[in-house]
């Protein structure tokens, strides 16, 4: 689990990173999307620590994000804990199917989704005349910011 805490820290930086650009350029579809990226986080903690169903698409609030990012954090630090990385986690997904993840490729399907979203965000902030943060993984390491 070291390497996946590392790269929950990465997504982390990077999702804050990624706040910071929208605060300069508010681009509503980037804005949308930052709340997809916190509203699945939430998702899977839910699912792995069976909390109540949540929002995957939540309306944005951004003036919350920072305090959800705070909020995330500590939990997934507690997911990495106190869970077993191999354990199976069953779960009915946002179309109704009943399926079942490990805790480790839920946790790496996090980090890899805010990825994904990040660089549409990207995207979308540079389509408003703004200038994205830069938040790829090695950019992060040699800043030793994970």
């Amino acid at each position: 689990m070291t390497e996946i805490a590392r790269l929950l820290a990465y997504d982390d930086w990077a999702n804050r990173e990624t706040l910071r650009s929208l605060g300069a350029a508010p681009a509503p579809a980037a804005i949308r999307r930052f709340a997809h990226i916190l509203g699945a986080q939430r998702t899977w903690l839910n699912r792995i620590t069976g909390g109540p169903p949540v929002a995957v698409w939540p309306e944005p609030d951004l003036a919350a994000f920072g305090g959800e990012l705070d909020a995330l954090l500590r939990l997934w630090h507690d997911v990495i804990r106190a869970e077993a990385p191999v354990r199976t986690v069953s779960y009915v997904n946002t179309k109704g199917q009943r399926l079942a993840s490990t805790v480790r490729d839920i946790l790496l399907h996090v980090v890899f989704h805010g990825a994904y979203h990040r660089g549409q965000i990207a995207s979308d902030i540079r389509a408003h005349g703004g200038e994205p943060a830069y938040t790829d993984f090695i950019h992060a390491t040699r800043g030793r910011h994970v």
